[in-house]
């Protein structure tokens, strides 16, 4: 594997002490990448690294360089990855186990599998590193959110780094996917605090799968905290196509006053999301919510902010694969500074967007209507 040169570290968007913890907002890869280097560099005892797409690209060598370096100094390093995302190869696959990585794919195909199995998805981004260090959001290991100047698409993504109590959460929601995925035993003693440490000031949220009654925890705190919302609620949701519950949520915030804004991906790579999405603008815009579709570099994101005092950022898309199917997890911090910080990256992503007014609604041409009905039907699957 050859090493591409390191992307220069700019400092994060934001970063504070939140109860326990010590947390920085990232933007983009140009500011997620480098820190969960750093991190990977500084590892020594665990290095548990789990995406949806790993590729075996500039990007993917660069971590992969990284994770076995740190494997040959004795690190037991786990990196779990969706079979159906990614696309690496078997010799890339191949350095990593001579280094002493330890690749898993997640649910690889299998023609005996039932479809229900089949379609359930390993969708988390998440970095825990020595139980201590973490990151969570948006981002997937591949070139899509590197830096332009760096060779990269530059997408628009979000990332948090947590230190504190929180890590170890996430480090026991990658050790239950590790064991179900049927990971090789993992080294208890390197892993210090294996069980659940919840902390009420960033709590971390999974749609755990083999348990029912997980599986619906994210899109039930995020219905809560739209539904107990009185001045303004910010959703920034790359893939935007909610269930009705939630739909019907941010129609009665807007109708009892709450500034409702939300942004999706104008710019998309998954065109059928988008004309799905535009199909169900009418009943918000009606309700008096504003739409803004994102112009330019791809947007990724996953973050919402409500009444400047809760947030999440995380791997979750307001839709049914997301909500109902896939392994995800959030971080929801509550906490008006972060809050605050969360506002003004809002803020600044809007000066990118182009607002959907009712207007602009009313004059979609005869095929864009018939185009999102037609994706539309087909949203449980998009």
């Amino acid at each position: 594997m050859s090493q591409p040169p390191p992307a220069p570290a700019e400092p994060p968007f934001a970063e504070m002490a939140v109860g326990a913890h010590r947390l920085a907002l990232l933007k983009d890869g140009v500011q997620a990448y480098p820190a969960m280097l750093e991190a990977i560099a500084r590892a020594r005892r665990t290095i548990c690294l789990e995406t949806y797409i790993l590729r075996g690209d500039c990007t993917g060598q660069r971590f992969a360089e990284a994770l076995a370096e740190r494997a040959a100094a004795g690190v037991e390093v786990s990196l779990l990855f969706d079979a159906w995302g990614s696309s690496v190869s078997s010799s890339f696959l191949d350095g990593l186990r001579r280094a002493g990585v330890r690749p898993l794919a997640f649910r690889p195909f299998e023609l005996s599998a039932p479809f229900g199995k089949v379609a359930r998805r390993d969708h988390r981004k998440a970095l825990i590193v020595d139980g201590a260090v973490a990151f969570t959001g948006g981002l997937n290991i591949s070139d899509d959110y590197a830096a332009p100047e760096h060779g990269g698409a530059g997408w628009r993504d979000t990332h948090l780094r947590i230190e504190g109590p929180a890590a170890a959460e996430l480090q026991y929601f990658f050790l239950r996917a590790w064991q179900r995925a049927g990971g090789p035993p993992v080294d208890e003693r390197r892993y210090g605090v294996t069980g659940r440490r919840p902390d009420p000031a960033v709590q971390i949220l999974s749609n755990d799968l083999p348990r029912r009654r997980h599986r619906h925890g994210i899109r039930h705190a995020y219905r809560i905290a739209i539904e107990r919302a009185r001045r303004r609620i910010y959703i920034t949701n790359a893939y935007f196509l909610p269930p009705l519950r939630i739909i019907h949520a941010l129609t009665a915030a807007a109708r009892r006053g709450v500034d409702v804004r939300i942004m999706v991906a104008g710019t998309t790579d998954v065109p059928a999301v988008l004309l799905a999405s535009r199909t169900i603008y009418g009943h918000l815009l009606d309700a008096g919510a504003r739409m803004f579709e994102w112009r330019g570099r791809v947007l990724h994101a996953k973050t919402a902010v409500i009444d400047g005092a809760w947030s999440t950022v995380g791997s979750t898309n307001l839709d049914s694969q997301s909500l109902r199917m896939n392994l995800e997890v959030n971080a929801v911090v509550s906490h008006r500074g972060f809050a605050s910080t969360m506002e003004q990256m809002f803020a600044d992503d809007l000066a990118h967007c182009r607002e959907i007014t009712v207007a602009h609604w009313a004059r979609r041409p005869l095929w864009e209507r018939a185009a999102s009905w037609t994706a539309y039907l087909a949203r449980d699957w998009l």
